[in-house]
């Protein structure tokens, strides 16, 4: 089963969270609506600016856990390398 890794963020720079699904399509917008935890929730994270599509959802959960435990910095760069200006990437998807 595919599996996706995202990082949603508040702003440019801003609040980052890192997250795993099956469904991108359905999980973004779950964010957007409050819905997606109360972390994102809590702290206006909604806006997708980095995602990377895995062919095993396993392989996507074992990247998601070594992102999280990445360095700040690493993570800001890591978007910046294909998303410099941090826009929204949620309307590549046809939304």
């Amino acid at each position: 089963m595919t599996g996706y890794v995202y990082m949603v963020a508040s702003q440019k720079r801003g609040t980052i969270y890192i997250g795993v699904t099956n469904d991108l399509g359905r999980r973004i917008p779950e964010h957007k609506e409050g819905m997606g935890s109360r972390f994102t929730s809590r702290y206006g994270v909604q806006r997708l600016v980095w995602y990377e599509e895995h062919f095993d959802l396993r392989d996507a959960i074992q990247r998601e856990k070594s992102l999280k435990r990445w360095p700040r910095q690493w993570k800001i760069d890591l978007i910046e390398k294909t998303n410099p200006e941090w826009q929204e990437l949620l309307r590549g998807w046809g939304w």
